[in-house]
């Protein structure tokens, strides 16, 4: 791996590729820049929706971006939805009908891309008081396709809340987890950041051993599994969560200490 290039640079953004005042830092910028001259794009894949990206449009200019954890794929620069794979209704009214059975403490919001509903007495830590954000029944939100399911929980600690939501959902949908609240992200059947990344690499003409993967949390586990199965990095921030760590071929530094750059400014070596 001493003379290993990679032809796709694949990144989460909260926690990875951003400092904590959410700040794509000049270093960093730099180093993309230099791998975006030798023909090696930046990929970005997060669990954020759409609507969170104007702040990342804004400091990167264009690229595309795997967002709501793989439903859906943005293109930055017309700000314009490529692909999506939503959750559909039925599933909705399966999974938020059996875990509020099982849990009546879990409460519900979700994700349309542009538009974020919530229960009233569910707890949003961001988008307070925002644009496209509001308050619906459960009823309402189930009505239509989602990109992104969410259920909250205020007294159950997150892995054992986490874990609980991907046993009753079963394999209905996908589970995962990027927070360090007890929030579960429940995504479409199958849907993960790693499909989302295998498309738009296959569309490339490239698989995971041309991809360096870099991320944080629990969502990134399904492309790390990808990536280092397939012969490619997959790279834990030091800040990251014990599971990522665990499962990843190499450790960069802390978001906070541009680990992003740090680690591709070593492949140049």
């Amino acid at each position: 791996m001493a003379d290993w290039r990679p032809s796709l640079i694949v990144s989460d953004i909260d926690g990875t590729l951003l400092g904590p005042d959410e700040v794509i830092t000049d270093a960093t910028l730099a180093e993309l820049g230099r791998w975006a001259e030798a023909g090696v794009p930046l990929l970005l894949a997060t669990g954020r929706p759409p609507r969170w990206m104007l702040g990342i449009r804004e400091q990167l200019g264009s690229g595309l971006a795997v967002c709501c954890n793989g439903a859906v794929l943005l293109d930055l620069e017309p700000f314009t939805v490529l692909d999506e794979h939503p959750v559909g209704t039925d599933v909705l009214r399966e999974v938020t009908g059996e875990l509020r059975r099982r849990e009546p403490g879990t409460w519900f919001a979700v994700e349309y891309g542009d538009q974020f509903r919530h229960e009233p007495v569910y707890q949003p830590r961001w988008d307070v008081d925002a644009p496209g954000v509001s308050v619906a029944t459960l009823e309402e939100m189930v009505a239509q396709p989602v990109a992104k399911l969410l259920a909250r929980h205020e007294d159950v600690p997150r892995d054992v809340f986490v874990e609980m939501v991907a046993e009753i959902v079963g394999d209905t949908a996908t589970v995962t987890n990027s927070s360090t609240d007890a929030l579960a992200e429940i995504s479409a059947r199958g849907v993960t950041k790693a499909t989302g990344l295998a498309r738009v690499a296959a569309e490339r003409g490239l698989g995971p051993a041309d991809v360096v993967y870099f991320g944080d949390m629990p969502n990134d586990l399904a492309a790390f599994d990808w990536v280092r199965e397939g012969g490619g990095r997959a790279v834990a921030m030091a800040n990251a969560h014990p599971d990522v760590l665990a499962a990843a071929t190499d450790v960069t530094d802390a978001h906070t200490a541009d680990g992003v750059a740090v680690f591709l400014a070593s492949l140049h070596r």
